[in-house]
C-alpha cells in the first residue's frame, strides 16, 4: 500500500518485440483497461516491459513484489509452448506456493473459445505478499481470463495480508465468505 492507501499493481508486460519497441504493447494496456473498469477500490499501476528472458522476468517480479511491494502482479505473454516463451518458469522460480486453480481455470474458459487453449501455460502463485497470474499476450483473451479468475482475487490477497480489494459488483463481484 501506499501512502495515501492506494493499492500497488504490477503490470508486466513479456515480450521480445514490446520491449525492444519493434511491436506496440496492447498487453500490459489491456490489462490496466481491465483493472480500471473492476475495481472500485483506489490502486496504482506500476508497469514494467521485459523480454522473454527468464532472468530478466524474474528479476521484474522480485522487484514488482519485494521492492515496489505490490499486492497483485499480472503478467502478460509468455505463456505459450514456444522456446523464448519462460513466463511459468520465471514465475514458479520465484514464488513460494503454486496456485493450479487460476491456470486450470483460465485454461478451461479459454478452450470453449479457441482449441489452442490446451497450449498455454498460464498460472498463479504467491511470493511473499503479492499474488501473481500469468495471462497470455492477446488483449482478448487477457479480458476472458481475468473474467474467468478476478472474483476470487481479492480474497486471495485478503489471506496473503494484502490490501482490501473491491470491485464494481455489476462487472465482477468479488467473492468472501459471508459471517
Amino acid at each position: 500500500m501506499t501512502e495515501d492507501n492506494r493499492a500497488r499493481i504490477g503490470i508486466l508486460t513479456v515480450s521480445d518485440r514490446a520491449s525492444s519497441g519493434v511491436y506496440e504493447d496492447r498487453g500490459g494496456p489491456a490489462v490496466r483497461a481491465y483493472l480500471e473498469e473492476v475495481l472500485t477500490s483506489p490502486w496504482e499501476g506500476i508497469s514494467r516491459t521485459v523480454a522473454d528472458d527468464q532472468h530478466a522476468i524474474e528479476a521484474a517480479l522480485v522487484d514488482l513484489c519485494d521492492i515496489q511491494e505490490c499486492c497483485l502482479v499480472i503478467t502478460t505473454g509468455g505463456t505459450g509452448p514456444a522456446p523464448r516463451d519462460v513466463t511459468p518458469e520465471a514465475t514458479e522460480a520465484v514464488c513460494r506456493k503454486m496456485m493450479p486453480g487460476f491456470g486450470e481455470l483460465m485454461r478451461h474458459v479459454s478452450l470453449a473459445k479457441v482449441p489452442t487453449a490446451i497450449l498455454s501455460r498460464q498460472l498463479a502463485g504467491i511470493r511473499g505478499g503479492s499474488l501473481i497470474v500469468n495471462l497470455p499476450g492477446q488483449p482478448k483473451a487477457i479480458a476472458e481470463c481475468l473474467d474467468a479468475v478476478f472474483a476470487a482475487v481479492p480474497m486471495c490477497i485478503d489471506l496473503i495480508g494484502g490490501p482490501y480489494l473491491t470491485t464494481d459488483e455489476r462487472r465482477i463481484v468479488a467473492f468472501r465468505p459471508k459471517h
